[in-house]
């Protein structure tokens, strides 16, 4: 989503937040950072998310990116573009380029100074989900002097800062030096940054561990240690946060969290994010599948009874859309009302000639999610979509998932930032990260929407482009999410909710624990 104040300063400058002034007049005044926050984290993670170069187009690595990392712009509470690397951001007359006047005194976590050269190797490093649009689109980078420098592009972009400092990692910064010296891999073990935390020992399934840095230019951390447990199991998550283990206890649905709202002591925290779900056919563009025809993936939609799995496992927080873009996302178009009907999956079925149903094959899912799965596949065999789970751990899912390697059905998902054109670029047009297949008069809107710079013109594109994949049934969208997580007493200021569609905890330098503050 496009910040309303860089809307309005398209051929200004985009200034200092109210986030970032407040944030900077507080610097290092206060006491030091003590106490320990310990989370729960609901998925086993990898060191791939240490580093902002491979983001891969979902919002989880953003949960550790916001600890270790810091951007030249980024999502900050009361604004989806808040300047923070960056003091200000002026696009020029035409379009063709971006100025970026970066803040002053900054430093990485191994006390080197942040540059307009770290700015440049990290635009130029990243290699994730929006790398294509990137690479294909900016023409190059002058370095005037260390804290000023200009981003080229080849031609009028109207989502470059969408992209780079909202749907991407791009936008941010690594230390050159330090990368040219370890090298990626060693990167990922023993990441440095400019971020509020900085990393100190990362065990595998275990644990990874944060101290805070008292340098941070927007805010000195209130806590001393952050401290990441890996619980995948959502039933031993609760139960760590309710003997006292944990202090936050991400993803805790069903029953649990009913369970949850009884502890006494314990608050549920339900964050509606950017992240629908949906199950996409990858082989509908093959003559040969099943999911060729358009009314099995129809029927497949119409089988799924999203208000009862809403109701059993997010509390009915989830909201029905029917759409794989998020509503609250910049261009959005509603389409219809999802419709719960097994006796009109039947006959959709029916009429492509699968009226006994058939074997689907494998129903491949991220694990952490898997309940999802369940239910869905309980669904679809009741119409006659026989198909069997495969759940994945996230990395390798989503690894899978971009490389093309999954079959059948997948379950998938997104809740990175970004508009609807962000959002299309990685699933619905040609040579998306997640695209497997797309159609000729799809690609050609998004090309079309690419390259208008009339908002009111680009705006009814990307609407129809939407309402063909709606039509073509291209997916069948399940919910966006409501991301249920628990916290216990000893916190005072979570973080959850202060970024707008971020269902993580946040900004990290603005949690508190009681009587730490």
């Amino acid at each position: 989503m496009v910040s309303p104040s860089l809307r309005t300063t398209r051929r200004g400058v985009l200034g200092l937040s109210t986030a970032a002034m407040i944030g900077a007049t507080l610097r290092s005044a206060g006491a030091a950072p003590d106490g320990e926050l310990r989370v729960a984290a609901h998925v086993s993670l990898a060191p791939t998310w240490f580093d902002p170069a491979e983001t891969p187009g979902i919002i989880t690595p953003f949960m550790l990116l916001y600890a270790m990392h810091d951007a030249v712009l980024k999502a900050m509470p009361g604004d989806p573009m808040a300047p923070s690397l960056a003091e200000s951001c002026t696009m020029s007359a035409d379009g063709l380029s971006y100025a970026l006047s970066l803040r002053k005194g900054v430093k990485f976590h191994d006390g080197e100074p942040l540059t307009a050269e770290d700015v440049r190797f990290s635009l130029e490093r990243y290699r994730g989900a929006a790398a294509k649009s990137l690479k294909e689109r900016v023409a190059g980078v002058d370095i005037h002097d260390p804290h000023r420098l200009t981003i080229r592009l080849k031609d009028a972009w109207p989502d470059f800062l969408t992209f780079y400092a909202g749907a991407s990692g791009a936008g941010w910064i690594v230390p050159k030096k330090y990368v040219e010296k370890v090298g990626d891999e060693g990167f990922k073990k023993a990441p440095v940054g400019a971020g509020p935390y900085k990393f100190v020992s990362f065990t595998p399934g275990v644990e990874l561990v944060c101290e805070a840095f008292e340098g941070y230019w927007r805010k000195k951390p209130a806590i001393k240690r952050l401290v990441f447990k890996v619980i995948p199991d959502e039933s031993t998550r609760l139960a760590a946060l309710q003997r006292g283990e944990v202090d936050i206890a991400y993803s805790i649905r069903g029953e649990l969290a009913d369970e949850l709202l009884r502890t006494p002591g314990l608050a549920i925290k339900p964050a509606l994010g950017s992240a629908p779900f949906w199950l996409y056919f990858p082989e509908q563009w093959d003559p040969q599948s099943p999911w060729h025809d358009r009314r099995v993936r129809q029927a497949a939609g119409l089988a799924l009874d999203l208000k009862t799995m809403n109701e059993a496992l997010t509390l009915g927080h989830s909201r029905l859309t029917g759409s794989i873009f998020p509503e609250n996302f910049e261009f959005y178009w509603q389409p219809p009302a999802p419709l719960y009907d097994p006796a009109g999956a039947r006959t959709l079925l029916a009429e492509a000639g699968h009226g006994r149903g058939f074997d689907a094959g494998d129903y491949y899912c991220d694990v952490a999610y898997a309940n999802i799965g369940e239910v869905a596949l309980n669904n679809l065999r009741e119409v006659g979509i026989r198909v069997k789970l495969r759940p994945l751990e996230r990395a390798a899912f989503f690894k899978a998932y971009s490389e093309k390697k999954l079959k059948n059905i997948v379950q998938g998902a997104s809740g990175a930032f970004g508009n609807c054109a962000t959002r299309a670029e990685a699933f619905v047009a040609k040579g998306g990260t997640y695209v497997y297949g797309s159609y000729p008069d799809i690609d050609a809107l998004f090309a079309e929407q690419a390259v208008q710079m009339d908002r009111t013109k680009r705006e009814a594109v990307l609407k129809r482009l939407q309402q063909l994949v709606h039509e073509k049934a291209i997916y069948a969208p399940i919910w966006q999410l409501a991301f249920i997580s628990g916290v216990g007493p000893r916190v005072d200021q979570s973080g959850f909710g202060l970024i707008k569609g971020f269902v993580y905890t946040a900004p990290y330098e603005d949690l508190t624990l009681k009587g730490k503050a």
